[in-house]
């Protein structure tokens, strides 16, 4: 049985939204949904575009990705094996949101390394 949809509240430590705070929060996740808003992909398409990620940690964030109704996994049953992944409408409607985050940082990069610079250099004094 399917629990009945309530409100939620973000900082009641037993509210369920944290984990999703915790799954969208991850470094891995925040690049991958909005990869997968330029349509389909496959697993080694996703590795080329996200650089950094290791093929572990990809597999790992897609099956959390898949487990919590963000991303559907379809197999095309073929030999060789064809796996596509795409985001399912909640995917969809959270990876904007995401995009305008990867955009923010992008863009203000040099004003948090500038930051961190002075307040690194005020610590080591």
């Amino acid at each position: 049985m399917i629990a009945k949809r309530k409100s939620g509240n973000v900082y009641d430590p037993s509210c369920s939204a944290r984990d999703a705070l915790e799954l969208i929060a991850s470094k891995w996740a925040m690049l991958i949904l909005p990869a997968l808003a330029y349509g389909p992909m496959r697993h080694g398409a996703m590795l080329r575009m996200i650089g950094g990620i290791s093929q572990k940690m990809l597999t790992q964030t897609l099956r959390e990705l898949e487990r919590n109704g963000l991303v559907v996994r379809q197999d095309m049953q073929t030999v060789p094996p064809h796996v596509e992944y795409y985001l399912s409408p909640l995917g969809a409607s959270l990876s904007g949101a995401l995009a305008l985050l990867d955009r923010w940082a992008e863009e203000n990069f040099p004003e948090l390394d500038e930051a961190r610079a002075k307040f690194d250099q005020r610590k080591s004094r």
